[in-house]
């Protein structure tokens, strides 16, 4: 019960966190985002390891950098997905094979076994992300192959990430987190500085590759993102520029928060309970929408909501 309820939490913190970002994302270029919402979250989870303590061990630390790897993987297919669109219907993708991969991982590999209402609860679950994720509104249009195939990358790169934080041992404490957003650091800073060069090569300043560039799509550093406040459909007005850098730091650190949550879920419970429970993140977001933005939730989205708290219950009682 624990475990589900922290998956849970932590879902609902994820959307929060892609909601900053998606804003912010409306005057930041999205990878600018991703970098600075990374070093925060950075920051966050080294202040916080001392307090939950752990022991930093070279094979944790290992898997904590093959996370960052993966998680900037996750985060270039989805912009890519995107941005070739139909978000309507790639979205929702990503999502349920982010929930999917981790989720047979556990019953296959890990020998996850729950009880007959558990697995009613992880498919009622699979219905919900895709109720949640969907984006009313929308011409739904034909997915091209190439932005399939990204989608798939992007959800099964996202799957992968939890399947790597489940390997870690449970006495890492955060040491797992901080190499894997320190990776994810170093490598998101160094395109926005490769980014940057390239721009003072053609003879333009360096800020000028700072503010958005395209489609202002919010790719997370979770490989998450926030469709419907990052889209130029959005009501939202762009923040101001330093607003947005703020915005972008609360993000990093509400992601390490979710992430955080995500591990102590994994430490307590099942990978497959948690894959299904962490894929409902837009939930967060629909709810931070109507509360701050006052944005209408559309009936198939609140029937999503239902059903991810029914399916939540039934995994926490599996």
């Amino acid at each position: 019960m624990l475990s589900a309820a922290l998956a849970l939490i932590g879902a609902l913190v994820y959307g929060s966190a892609d909601f900053l970002g998606g804003l912010a994302a409306r005057r930041l270029r999205s990878i600018v985002v991703t970098a600075v919402a990374a070093l925060s979250g950075l920051v966050a989870l080294v202040v916080a390891q001392p307090l939950l303590g752990g022991e930093w061990t070279g094979a944790d630390l290992a898997w904590g950098v093959l996370g960052g790897v993966v998680s900037v993987v996750a985060i270039a297919l989805l912009y890519a997905s995107l941005a070739v669109g139909p978000m309507s219907i790639l979205s929702p993708l990503t999502a349920v094979v982010s929930a999917i991969a981790p989720m047979l991982w556990g019953l296959l590999v890990n020998g996850e076994a729950l009880a007959p209402l558990g697995y009613a609860g992880l498919a009622l679950a699979l219905v919900a992300v895709v109720l949640v994720g969907f984006i009313p509104g929308e011409r739904i249009v034909r997915p091209t192959v190439r932005g399939l195939v990204m989608a798939l990358g992007a959800g099964l790169a996202i799957g992968a990430f939890l399947i790597i934080v489940d390997q870690t041992s449970d006495d890492s404490g955060l040491a797992p987190l901080v190499a894997s957003r320190a990776t994810s650091g170093v490598i998101t800073v160094a395109v926005v500085g490769a980014i940057a060069l390239a721009a003072l090569r053609r003879g333009r300043p360096a800020r000028s590759v700072l503010g958005v560039a395209g489609p202002p799509l919010g790719a997370m550093p979770s490989g998450h993102a926030d469709l419907e406040h990052a889209t130029t459909g959005s009501i939202a007005a762009a923040p101001s520029a330093a607003r947005a850098w703020w915005l972008a730091a609360v993000c990093g650190v509400a992601d390490a928060a979710a992430n955080a949550l995500m591990l102590l879920a994994l430490r307590e419970g099942d990978l497959s309970i948690v894959s299904a429970l962490t894929a409902l993140y837009p939930a967060g977001t629909i709810l931070l929408a109507a509360v701050v933005l006052r944005e209408r939730v559309a009936a198939v989205q609140w029937t999503g909501l239902g059903l991810a708290l029914l399916a939540g219950g039934m995994l926490a009682l599996a």
